[in-house]
């Protein structure tokens, strides 16, 4: 039953599965390299999936572009973050300006960076790197009543699938990336909702609380949830993907779940960076389970519960380097070695090729 009513409210998306006709081609294409079998570990499963994606034995990675949606959230009036709100909009111009560190790993490495204003506080100035698409100024308070309306929700998906299809002609890869104050623990508080795990399983550190600001982030997400389950007479886990959504959504993370779904609709990669965007994976599987097969994961932070996270999805990702930055920037630093995986697919000689002699068979 709630499958079906998920079809009528929430924004549909049609993702194929992908097809496993190549899948012996590619596997032994990655055995014939000049090198033991295995031997070059996760970008041999990067490759891989890439040529699985793209369906072809020659994948190409050499156009990206890096998407930030940036929002605001009612719920930091609970003190759920070690920074004020105006921050968010602060940051978006240091995006804007070049000085974030995604703006400096996007410019290192060629790809081009947009910002997305899907519900930003306050009123931003027009910039050449500025969407704006604002859907509401903020999500409201979650703990005191639903954080989005449906047609918001509807709208932040909308407005992630509306950016991946107005560029994916040029890209062969899209990178999403996060800002809004807040939204680790709108994050969390999503994590708990879809799953049923307990808050102290899914909220950590964010952008720097101390043991006390987590637990305050903890009983202040506790709250939300107790205050959906009396309304919904269901416990956190069994809700539907729009309850959730509606109730303690952030607009960001949802337009991020609509970019992802639209990514893998068109049948292209896209890279997860860290627990929030890890989050909007999460809701994404809801609507369209195969959306998975299309997603890169670039890191494990040091957010607590992305590990837990990652378990879920059975995913290896490519770096762990204790980030907890967010705005993408563990999905572009993860950028030159998808690259290299797809380099040594198209490049590496093959034992014939080089004229080396493969591994002996056992006797």
């Amino acid at each position: 039953m709630v499958k079906s009513i998920e079809v009528n409210v929430l924004k549909p998306f049609q993702v194929a599965p992908l097809s496993g006709e190549l899948d012996s081609d590619i596997q032994r294409k990655i055995d014939q390299k000049t090198k033991p079998p295995g031997s070059l570990g996760g970008l041999e499963s990067i490759a891989f999936q890439i040529a699985r994606i793209q369906r072809t034995l020659a994948p190409s990675i050499k156009r990206a572009q890096m998407l930030v949606f940036a929002a605001d959230h009612g719920a930091v009036d609970q003190g759920i973050s070690a920074f004020p709100q105006e921050v968010t909009p602060q940051m978006v111009g240091n995006f804007l300006a070049g000085g974030a560190a995604v703006s400096v790993f996007c410019r290192q490495h060629g790809v081009g960076l947009k910002v997305v204003d899907v519900g930003v506080k306050e009123k931003l100035t027009n910039h050449p790197l500025l969407v704006q698409k604002k859907v509401a100024y903020a999500s409201q308070d979650f703990t005191q009543g639903a954080a989005l309306t449906l047609d918001q929700v509807n709208q932040a998906l909308e407005v992630g699938a509306d950016q991946v299809s107005a560029i994916e002609a040029n890209v062969d890869l899209l990178m999403f990336g996060e800002m809004g104050i807040g939204n680790t623990g709108v994050a969390s508080c999503m994590f708990s909702a879809l799953t049923g795990l307990a808050p102290e399983q899914t909220t950590g550190r964010g952008t720097g609380l101390n043991e006390q600001g987590v637990s305050r982030k903890v009983a202040v997400i506790e709250q939300a949830l107790e205050r959906v389950t009396q309304q919904l007479k269901r416990p956190a886990g069994e809700w539907a993907p729009w309850e959730v959504a509606t109730q303690v959504g952030g607009l960001e993370i949802l337009a991020m779940s609509g970019a992802m779904l639209r990514t893998a609709e068109l049948g292209k990669p896209f890279v997860v960076d860290g627990f929030i965007c890890t989050v909007a994976l999460l809701f994404a599987q809801q609507i369209q389970a195969q959306v998975v097969d299309y997603a890169i994961f670039a890191h494990q932070s040091d957010e607590q519960a992305h590990a837990r996270l990652l378990e879920h999805f059975s995913a290896t990702p490519i770096l762990k380097l204790d980030l907890r930055l967010g705005e993408g920037s563990g999905a572009i630093l993860s950028y030159p070695i998808i690259q290299s995986a797809v380099a040594f697919f198209n490049d590496m000689a093959s034992f014939d090729d080089a004229g080396v002699s493969g591994a002996n068979s056992p006797h």
